[in-house]
C-alpha cells in the first residue's frame, strides 16, 4: 500500500474522528454561548422596559414566556429538520434569526411586536440552535452522553457571564434599544461562523460506537410518547424547569422588591454580580453533574441535585435581607438547578437509544415551555394577588423536592424495569 493510501486509510479509522468530536464539541459550545442572552439577562431590560411601555410586569413576562413556549414546543419539528437537512443549514439559520430578533426588538413600540419579535422569532432561533447542538453531541459522544450535553449546556448556562455587565453597563449608558440592536448583530455575527463548522459524524463513526454499547439505535417519537416513563421525565423536567424560570425570568423584580438592587457588594452592583455568579455556576453544574450521573447513575444524580436546588432556594429565601447572602445564595441556586439540562437528554438517549435522540429530545423539551409559564406570568400573577415573593418561593421550592422524589421512587424503578426488557 502507497504511503498517500496509508495516511487516507488512517485518517478514516475510528481515533482519527474520535479527535474531530472534540472540535464538533468546541463549536457547540460556542453555538450555545452566543444565543444565551435572550433568556439570560431579560431580568436586565425588565426594568428599562416597564418604564418605556407602560405595563404590568405581568404583562410583559409574556414575552419571556413566548420566548420559551417557541423555544420549546417547536422543538420536535426543529430536530425533525436539524435530522433531515444536518446541523450546518439549521444551526445557521436558528442563530441568524436568535441576532436578529433582538435587532427587531430594539424597534418595538408596543407589547404585541416586542411578542413578536423578542418572544416568537427569539424562540424560534434560539430552540433551533439549543436542540441542534444538544441532539448533535449525543450521537458524537454516545459513550460520554452526561458529560457531552453538560458542556454544551454548560455554554447556554454561562455564555451570559460574558455579557450581563456590558449589557448593564450598556442599557445605563445608551439605553436598552441601542443595546439590543449592538449585541443582536454580534449574537448573529458569532453563531453564524461557529454553525459553519458543525457536521454529522460519518457513518463509520456511529458504526464503531454502535458496536459497543447496547440500545444503541432505540426507538422514534411514536413509540416514546407511549411509554409512561417518558411522562414521568416530563413531569419532572416541568417541575425543575418552573423552579429554575422564576428565578430567571423575576429576578430583576424580586431584587427590587427586596431591597437589593441599589446595594453594592464587592464594590459591583448586586443585581448585575448575582446575575453574572449565577450564569457562571449555571453552567458549571452541568458538566460537573453530567460527569457524576456517567459514575453514579442519573437518578441517583438527580436526587442529590434536586434535592440540593430545594435547600438551596430555601436558604436564599431565609436571607433574603442580606445583600451579600443573596448573591453568593443565588449562584448555590443556580448551581443546583442548571443540570436539568445535562441530565435529562442523557437519560432519555439512554432509555430510547440515538437514533432518534434529537427529534426525542425535542418532544421532552416541550416541558420547558410549560415551565416559563407557570414561572413567568403565573408566578408575577400570584405575587400581584399575594404581595409577596415568598409565597413564590415557597411554591417553587416544594417543586424541587417533588421532583427530587419522583427520580429516586419512580423513575428509577420504572427504568430500571423498561431496560431490563428483553430488545
Amino acid at each position: 500500500m502507497s504511503t498517500s493510501s496509508a495516511k487516507s486509510v488512517s485518517l478514516r479509522t475510528p481515533v482519527a474522528i474520535l479527535d474531530n468530536r472534540w472540535a464538533q464539541l468546541t463549536l457547540g459550545v460556542v453555538c450555545m454561548m452566543a444565543i444565551s442572552s435572550p433568556q439570560y439577562v431579560w431580568a436586565l431590560l425588565t426594568k428599562p422596559m416597564l418604564a418605556a411601555f407602560g405595563v404590568k410586569l405581568s404583562q410583559l413576562q409574556v414575552t419571556f414566556s413566548i420566548l420559551i413556549v417557541f423555544q420549546t414546543f417547536l422543538a420536535p419539528v426543529q430536530g425533525y429538520l436539524i435530522d433531515r437537512f444536518g446541523p450546518r443549514l439549521l444551526l445557521s439559520i436558528g442563530g441568524a434569526l436568535t441576532g436578529l430578533s433582538w435587532i427587531l426588538a430594539s424597534q418595538a413600540s408596543d407589547l404585541g411586536h416586542l411578542y413578536l419579535t423578542y418572544g416568537l422569532l427569539g424562540g424560534i432561533g434560539t430552540g433551533i440552535v439549543y436542540v441542534g447542538i444538544i441532539g448533535h453531541m449525543v450521537q458524537w459522544f454516545p459513550d460520554k452522553r452526561g458529560f457531552a450535553t453538560g458542556m454544551v449546556a454548560a455554554g447556554y448556562g454561562m455564555g451570559a457571564v460574558l455579557t450581563t455587565f456590558p449589557i448593564s453597563k450598556s442599557i445605563a449608558a445608551d439605553g436598552y434599544q441601542q443595546t439590543l440592536l449592538h449585541f443582536g448583530v454580534l449574537i448573529c455575527a458569532v453563531a453564524l461562523l461557529a454553525a459553519q463548522g458543525m457536521r454529522r459524524p460519518p457513518a463509520s463513526w456511529m458504526s464503531h460506537i454502535a458496536d459497543r454499547l447496547k440500545h444503541a439505535a432505540g426507538v422514534g417519537p411514536s413509540v416514546m410518547l407511549r411509554v409512561r416513563l417518558f411522562w414521568v421525565m416530563f413531569l419532572m423536567f416541568t417541575l425543575m424547569s418552573t423552579s429554575g424560570l422564576m428565578v430567571i425570568s423575576q429576578m430583576g423584580a424580586f431584587a427590587r422588591d427586596f431591597g437589593i438592587t441599589s446595594v453594592m457588594v464587592f464594590g459591583m452592583a448586586a443585581l448585575p454580580l448575582a446575575l453574572t455568579l449565577d450564569r457562571f455556576t449555571n453552567g458549571l453544574t452541568r458538566p460537573f453533574f453530567g460527569w457524576v450521573s456517567d459514575r453514579i447513575g442519573r437518578e441517583n444524580t438527580m436526587l442529590l441535585a434536586f434535592g440540593f436546588e430545594g435547600i438551596a432556594m430555601t436558604l436564599w429565601l431565609l436571607n433574603r435581607d442580606n445583600p451579600m447572602l443573596f448573591v453568593l445564595l443565588s449562584g448555590v441556586a443556580f448551581f443546583g438547578w442548571g443540570e436539568i439540562f445535562s441530565l435529562f437528554p442523557s437519560t432519555l438517549t439512554d432509555t430510547f437509544g440515538r437514533l432518534h435522540a434529537t427529534t426525542n429530545y425535542g418532544f421532552l423539551y416541550m416541558a420547558q415551555g410549560i415551565g416559563s409559564i407557570l414561572g413567568g406570568p403565573l408566578a408575577a400573577w400570584m405575587h400581584e394577588k399575594t404581595g409577596s415573593w415568598s409565597s413564590v418561593f415557597i411554591a417553587v421550592i416544594s417543586l424541587d423536592f417533588i421532583a427530587a422524589f419522583l427520580a429516586i421512587a419512580v423513575l428509577k424503578p420504572m427504568r430500571a424495569r423498561l431496560l431490563a426488557r428483553p430488545p
